[in-house]
């Protein structure tokens, strides 16, 4: 498989503040040398460096796809309160189109404005009414879903598919494998990769990219120490 084979859909910029480390310049030259024909952007809770990442990656040829990891509430975002020991989930969404990247808008302001409760979050009820024009992926370990399916509650865990398939339509939620060599991620894939038929979804493999280059492992490592002390 050519790298142009593949893109990235869950990549985090500086504009993840104290978790991502790749500098958009940096970033796209990597990409433009790597052949890669598009390029996500998924900061965590905000959208500070998508007109930054979408100049970007123009001017390199690179198509960008505006994106968001969203901290989702797991009861109402008005709510300031932890419920089943759980503060927030995380959840991909990315921006199809026009329609897409205004709800992107509305749904992190509103996470920032009425949702902030240890991070910005929104809750299902507003990511219902703000859905056109999005699609979601399942994400990482800290989503809902692997987190349902990691404690072993699989009703939870369906019940949570159902959701964001009947919310987003089948055709705008992905099921998302990722493989860094982390034993709950292998029991995770296995579940989602049996689902997907079950539920008609399609599969995504992403890599939640934090960094350029395998060198810079150590400097976002010391990053990540400053931000959780």
């Amino acid at each position: 498989m050519s790298h142009a084979d593949f893109v990235h859909l869950h990549l985090h910029t500086e504009y993840s503040l104290l978790d991502g480390a790749c500098r958009l310049d940096k970033l796209m030259e990597r990409a433009h040398e790597l052949k890669f024909p598009a390029l996500a952007i998924t900061d965590h809770g905000a959208m500070h460096g998508a007109i930054e990442f979408y100049q970007a990656a123009r001017a390199k040829g690179i198509k960008p796809i505006i994106g968001c990891e969203v901290y989702v509430a797991p009861g109402s975002r008005l709510e300031r309160k932890v419920s089943n020991g759980e503060k927030y989930h995380h959840l991909g969404l990315l921006a199809k189109d026009e329609a897409g990247y205004k709800n992107l808008i509305k749904l992190t302001t509103a996470a920032h404005l009425e949702g902030y409760y240890y991070k910005p979050r929104i809750d299902k009820e507003i990511l219902a009414a703000h859905s056109q024009g999005l699609i979601a992926l399942s994400g990482c370990l800290a989503s809902e879903i692997p987190d349902w399916i990691m404690k072993d509650q699989l009703d939870k865990a369906r019940e949570a598919v159902d959701f964001f398939k009947q919310t987003l339509g089948a055709e705008n939620f992905f099921f998302e494998l990722q493989n860094h060599g982390i034993p709950e991620q292998v029991k995770v894939n296995s579940h989602l990769i049996k689902w997907a038929k079950e539920f008609g979804l399609k599969l995504v493999a992403t890599n939640d990219v934090h960094y350029i280059n395998k060198s810079d492992s150590h400097a976002h490592d010391c990053l990540i120490c400053i931000g959780t002390q």
